[in-house]
C-alpha cells in the first residue's frame, strides 16, 4: 500500500515554488538581471525579466498541475487499497 506522496510530487512542488518565486521577484523588481548580475541583456528596459517571468509562471502552472494529478491519484490509490 502507497501511504507516502512519490518522490516526483516534492521535486515537481520544489521546482514549482522555486519558479514562482522568480516570477514574484520579477513583479517587485523588474530589472532584477541588471541588479543581480550586473548584466544589461535588454538595455535595462526589464524585457528579458518579462521574458524570463512569462515562462516561469507556465512552468509554474506546469508543475503544480502535474504535482496536483501526482498527489490525486496517489492519494486515491491508496484509498482504494484501505477500502479493499
Amino acid at each position: 500500500m502507497k501511504d507516502r506522496l512519490p518522490l516526483r510530487f516534492w521535486i515537481e512542488t520544489a521546482l514549482g515554488a522555486a519558479s514562482a518565486a522568480v516570477l514574484a521577484m520579477t513583479l517587485v523588481w523588474p530589472d532584477w538581471i541588471e541588479r543581480l548580475f550586473g548584466l544589461e541583456p535588454d538595455a535595462g528596459d526589464g524585457s528579458a525579466e518579462w521574458g524570463w517571468a512569462i515562462a516561469f509562471a507556465v512552468a509554474t502552472l506546469v508543475l503544480f498541475a502535474d504535482a496536483g494529478r501526482t498527489w490525486w491519484r496517489t492519494t486515491h490509490e491508496a484509498l482504494a487499497a484501505r477500502s479493499k
